[in-house]
């Protein structure tokens, strides 16, 4: 992801073959990871966005909203159907507080909130990247250094949110360090990532270990878990690394790519915006991300060894930049683009190269094997979510805006559920939902459940969209 911060105010058979891969990407849980689909931010550990689940689609309505009192960055749903998401309360209580990270139930019908839990406040990352355990607990760090895991149940006197258990991990990060990446791996143990660069894992026994990456490094993004390691992109590199028991993680690989001369508008820091993607051969034979080159470059890379399977062109007609994780299913990637996308200031770190810049939008699906990268197609979806990619009907379902025209407000109008055939970047069905700026979408995680519902925050509201006849 993309970074996303917890702030205030994305014959026929033959071609049907060609267009769908038979190659799914990795569902199986980690260790102790929660119902596959809903327990993590970017839908899987190799941080595909795509989900098992169908969508909306075709006749979406919106079905329920409520107004949580703040923006929620990701919103996971458990075994017993509750969803729980990771907010930033525009106004916290407990104790008084601007922006403070929040737990919040809500009911799953009428999409109200039901019972929250303040958390300690850290830096603007703190917090974004968590996952659902596998007993519907929030796995999630706070700003005292701590990884909580986060309980809700139902008492005699209604639903309370609790933190369950805690993990100390603040001997390993310095002061004014938070932790912006958190993820288990297959072997029970949990990865995190700081933004100044200290990589950890925290054993089953709860045994800490750290290491940290070259100084003037830092992260913005999620980690990517396959089997053997964890890929971490910096604002200067993208590692592979492992970890064995007892030791700390360390580096299997590096390789540096063009981070440009700034950041661009449409981005939070000077660097890529995504995070790593696994995908391809066994599901994470290849890794890839978008790098912040004046003309952005997907850069695939083999997940053993860092060598280059290809590298073409980011976009051809879209904005030159990204702050979204690629998208993945079989050996295909989709990348939508968010350059001129404005962020508020308190979110971006550093000036923009150019100061601003239309938000034009667009997406782009490239398909990728041996022989090299190739552009299937590329079209004008004006993402404003991280989008997710079903697989189980062929959609890239997100929150977005019409097309852009000069003279036009760039983040103001109708905001609408949008669905886009992967196969051939065709939209197939536009549904407005609200309207900007309250229900800005700003590139916040929406979660497709089984039933086919899309889980969804804006600015200003929690919104539950239903397939046709639901």
């Amino acid at each position: 992801m993309t970074r996303l911060r917890m702030w205030v105010f994305a014959g026929a058979l033959v071609m049907a073959v060609a267009a769908y891969p038979a190659a799914a990407q990795p569902d199986s849980p980690a260790s102790g990871l929660g119902p596959a689909g809903t327990s993590l931010m970017h839908g899987d550990l190799a941080s595909t966005d795509s989900t098992g689940h169908r969508g909306p689609g075709r006749g979406a309505r919106l079905a329920a909203s409520s107004i949580p009192g703040g923006a929620c960055a990701a919103t996971f749903v458990g075994r017993d159907g509750m969803p729980v998401a990771l907010c930033t309360q525009f106004v916290a209580t407990s104790p008084p507080a601007f922006a403070a990270p929040t737990i919040v139930l809500f009911d799953p019908r009428t999409a109200q909130p039901l019972a929250s839990r303040q958390l300690t406040k850290g830096g603007l990352l703190g917090g974004v990247y968590g996952y659902l355990d596998d007993r519907d607990r929030v796995v999630v760090a706070d700003g005292s250094g701590s990884i909580l895991l986060v309980a809700h149940r139902k008492t005699v006197t209604g639903w309370q949110v609790q933190v369950d258990d805690r993990v100390d991990v603040s001997a390993h990060i310095p002061t004014g360090d938070t932790i912006t990446g958190l993820a288990p791996d297959f072997d029970g143990r949990v990865w995190f990532a700081t933004t100044r660069g200290v990589v950890g894992t925290v054993d089953e026994d709860k045994r800490v270990h750290s290491t940290r990456l070259p100084r003037g490094e830092q992260l913005g993004n999620g980690l990517s878990i396959r089997r053997s390691g964890a890929s971490i992109l910096t604002t200067h590199a993208l590692y592979e690394m492992r970890a064995e028991r007892g030791a700390a993680p360390r580096i299997v690989w590096r390789r540096s790519y063009d981070r440009g001369p700034a950041r661009k508008p449409g981005q939070l820091t000077w660097g890529s915006g995504t995070t790593p993607t696994y995908f391809g051969p066994g599901g994470d034979g290849w890794v890839a991300i978008v790098d912040n080159a004046e003309r952005p470059d997907l850069r695939v890379f083999r997940s053993d060894d860092g060598s280059e399977v290809c590298r073409m062109r980011a976009f051809d007609r879209s904005g030159p930049g990204t702050e979204n994780s690629p998208m993945a299913w079989g050996n295909s990637l989709v990348i939508p683009s968010t350059y001129g996308y404005q962020y508020p200031p308190m979110a971006v770190t550093g000036p923009a190269v150019p100061a601003d810049a239309p938000f034009t939008g667009g997406a782009t699906r490239i398909d990728v094997d041996e022989n090299g990268c190739r552009r299937v197609w590329e079209n004008s979806d004006r993402i404003a979510t991280l989008p997710k990619l079903s697989r189980a009907d062929g959609l890239i379902h997100a929150f977005g805006y019409g097309p852009w025209a000069p003279g036009r407000p760039q983040q103001l109008g109708p905001v609408d559920y949008i669905a886009t055939d992967f196969a051939t970047g065709r939209r197939v069905e536009t549904r407005q939902v609200g309207n900007a700026p309250v229900d800005e979408p700003l590139e916040l995680t929406g979660t497709i459940t089984s039933d086919g519902a899309l889980w969804q925050a804006t600015v200003g509201r929690m919104l539950k969209i239903v397939p046709a006849g639901r």
